[in-house]
């Protein structure tokens, strides 16, 4: 099966990864585009240098993709292609040849674990199978493919190939010549390049191949390690780059090399490695890239902005990448490099901002709309909240909460409202302005806690709230293209708060004359019926139905329905292509059925963070707007990133900006990674999501606005939470529970 579908992709980038063109002007070495090594295959997606991640990675890759094999050898001489040397971490060689353990020195260090070089290659290859080792990455290929030789990645055709010898002296030591197979493979297969972190090994191999067809190539390993040949530091060989071209041809190093991060993660300035090997005629090619590891939060979760910040500086670019995911390597060196001024067209999905761009500023704050607008949102929104003293202003959840300091000042007001949410809070409505003008707004990661990938910490606090005349004012001055006006709670506002959220909303535009103008854009979106039904008499406003809850289905009767109240619906992603442990089923005709109605479709919620991506969209977050824009067609996506969605639908390889482009990033074709895995090992069904129905829209109309009660006198001072000592402990479990409980709802 997995056969079938790497065919499909091989047809389509065929005729898609074609030529580079000729405009760009790169400062590489030699002025080409650099190029995009797979390390192992497509290995972060299948096992490393199986077959499967070797044909993936041509199948969606530049054209001329480099594949990289990890050299090690077997007992009898063959070589295999495997990153560690240690066997048992990277197959199931443990289980199946348990008593293989051994302990070898390998420069300088005892290493226990099952080695190549115990075993011949016909044990390995008829017994042995490749696992994932990194957790995040999907184990439903573990124990399916057997390990590759050289022969074996050689012979899916790859338009360039790299052996990378790791261990040489290991091998010398064990009585087997890595430099005498070497020099066969590189006469009998081709071999384009050859690394190494030892200097003694290319010295040695340097008379023993054609320079002028095989490009011989210095690894640099940590700075701190020692070279085995020279005993120095990889750190002080760094500072003698010239004794490295009387060896090698260029340079591998970590990326951190090149562009150092602080201990709180954020870069630092570059250093002047690219520029000094360039002077020196050395090529530089940059390691440690996969879209799935930790990386600077100057990315903001985006992996195609890292291999930008090497590639697409006004400095300089390291003429190679090496990567775990190539497809998002190509796509950086194809699309996003020196693209700058796409401008986009009427036919492409708006990007419409959530809180602004929430992902790099705390949501709703002033810094998080100017950056939103920076980044390219289209749209820009406003979760309408009201103070206890009717102020109407942005913010994301009617519970202050996660999004603010309040639990350190408010404590004693915090409550349950199951009409609102199950979990304890601080509300708005129980806060006046002036309290609320004395939080401080809290950059929140829905991923923080569960999955250890906190937002952008320098910027945690900063901003201040707008209240929704400031945020109608910001966007005409900005003149973006339109704004997003989301009302909730507005029946229980009306009768238990005595706040009429609905008309504070439309006093706002109309004052702001949004009412009486067609320039901009607005939508008004609520999950309640009768909230849009308040608005259905402003003929520039647009009424957006928000389906917060998943569905399979949208028969015609309902969506008839919301044709009563509304022009638009806005999806939670599930709905559209929904999951199963991490890879997607299917995609739902949900879509379909709304636009047939002439109902136009946003999807909710995109982020850039890998652990919220299926497999399908090899934790790249670009190829997940590309599905729902290119592949499926929704009219605008709601992201917390704004930035990652400008980049691909405004540049040339976006099918609807510029479909003549010479590369195009495919949008997943859900379901087909799913069905590459055996029958027996997938994941078990989930329940079935049901299909809208007509309950599902219509809501009661609003109740009338009632002035509640007042209430009995206070007990307790205004902050006493965190100023009664005797209550301390139970106050510091309710303040982590519910800056905790927010986030882990995503």
């Amino acid at each position: 099966m997995i056969k079938n579908v790497v065919l499909v992709f091989l047809v389509i980038h065929a005729t898609l990864a074609n030529s580079e063109s000729a405009s760009k002007k790169w400062l590489t070495l030699n002025g080409s585009r650099p190029s995009v090594i797979a390390r192992g295959g497509f290995s972060g997606l299948f096992p490393e240098s199986s077959d499967f991640a070797n044909q993936m990675a041509l199948a969606t890759s530049l054209s001329d993709v480099v594949v990289l094999c990890n050299l090690q050898l077997t007992k009898d001489g063959v070589g295999i292609c495997q990153g560690d040397i240690r066997l048992d971490n990277t197959t199931n060689i443990a289980m199946v040849f348990e008593k293989g353990s051994k302990t070898y020195k390998v420069n300088g260090q005892d290493i226990t674990g099952w080695f190549a070089i115990d075993f011949t290659a016909d044990q390995l290859l008829a017994n042995v199978s490749l696992v994932q080792n990194i957790f995040s990455r999907p184990s439903a290929f573990d124990a399916m493919l057997p390990i590759s030789t050289v022969d074996d990645v050689r012979s899916s055709n790859p338009p360039a190939f790299w052996l990378n010898v790791q261990y040489d002296a290991f091998y010398t030591e064990n009585k087997l010549s890595v430099a005498n197979y070497i020099q066969k493979a590189a006469r009998l297969q081709g071999v384009n390049y050859i690394s190494s972190p030892e200097i003694g090994f290319l010295k040695k191999i340097s008379g023993l191949v054609n320079k002028a067809k095989t490009k011989l190539v210095f690894v640099f390993l940590d700075k701190n390690a020692t070279e085995p040949t020279t005993k120095q530091t990889y750190g002080s060989i760094l500072g003698n780059l010239a004794t490295i071209k009387t060896f090698a041809s260029g340079i591998v190093v970590p990326k951190d090399y090149i562009w150092p991060v602080n201990a709180a993660n954020y870069l630092e300035a570059p250093t002047s490695l690219v520029k000094d090997a360039h002077k020196l005629s050395l090529e530089v090619y940059a390691s440690g890239f996969a879209n799935d590891f930790t990386t600077s939060y100057n990315y903001s979760y985006d992996p195609s902005a890292e291999y930008l910040q090497f590639i697409d500086n006004s400095q300089f670019s390291v003429d190679g990448l090496i990567t775990d995911f190539p497809p998002t390597a190509s796509e950086a060196v194809a699309c996003f490099a020196q693209y700058t001024d796409i401008k986009p067209t009427k036919e492409q999905a708006l990007i419409i901002s959530h809180n602004g761009a929430s992902g790099v500023y705390a949501g709703s704050t002033d810094l998080a709309y100017q950056q939103a607008v920076e980044d390219g949102a289209d749209i820009i929104d406003c979760s309408v909240q009201m103070s206890k003293d009717g102020v109407a202003f942005c913010l994301d959840s009617v519970d202050v909460t996660a999004d603010t300091t309040a639990a350190t000042s408010f404590m004693s007001l915090s409550t349950t409202i199951p009409e609102i949410q199950e979990s304890a809070g601080i509300f708005s409505f129980d806060l006046s302005w002036s309290d609320i003008q004395t939080l401080q707004p809290q950059l929140t990661s829905p991923f923080e806690n569960k999955g250890g990938l906190p937002r952008n910490p320098a910027n945690k606090d900063k901003g201040k709230f707008f209240t929704l005349p400031e945020f109608l004012e910001f966007a005409k001055v900005k003149a973006v293209t339109g704004i997003l006006i989301n009302i909730e709670n507005a029946a229980y506002l009306a009768s238990q708060k005595g706040l009429d959220i609905v008309s504070a909303a439309n006093t706002a535009l109309s004052n702001a004359t949004f009412d009486k103008q067609s320039t901009q854009k607005v939508l008004i979106q609520s999950e309640d019926t009768s909230v849009l039904s308040k608005f259905k008499n402003v003929p520039a406003y647009s009424r957006v139905l928000y389906l917060k809850d998943e569905i399979s289905d949208a028969p015609r009767t309902p969506v008839e329905e919301i044709k009563k109240y509304a022009d638009a619906v806005t999806l939670p992603r599930f709905s559209i292509v929904p999951t199963v442990n991490g890879f997607t089923t299917a995609t739902t005709k949900v879509v379909n059925e709304m636009q047939a109605a002439n109902l136009s479709v946003y999807v909710s919620v995109l982020r850039n963070e890998f652990i919220t991506l299926p497999f399908d969209y090899f934790s790249d977050p670009t190829i997940e707007i590309a599905t729902y824009t290119s592949g499926i067609g929704v009219d605008g996506i709601i992201t917390e990133y704004p930035a990652t969605a400008s980049r691909y639908l405004r540049n040339p390889c976006s099918s609807n900006s510029m479909p003549d482009s010479s590369y195009s990033i495919m949008p997943a074709e859900a379901g087909s990674l799913l069905k590459t895995v055996p029958e027996e090992t997938q994941p078990p069904a989930s329940s079935p999501t049901p299909a809208l129905d007509v309950a599902d829209v219509v809501d009661p109309p609003l109740p009338a606005v009632t002035k509640p009660e007042s209430p009995p006198p206070a007990t307790t001072p205004h902050s006493s939470a965190l100023q009664n000592i005797a209550n301390g402990g139970l106050s510091l479990v309710a303040i982590m529970t519910l800056t905790l409980l927010p986030l882990m709802c995503y």
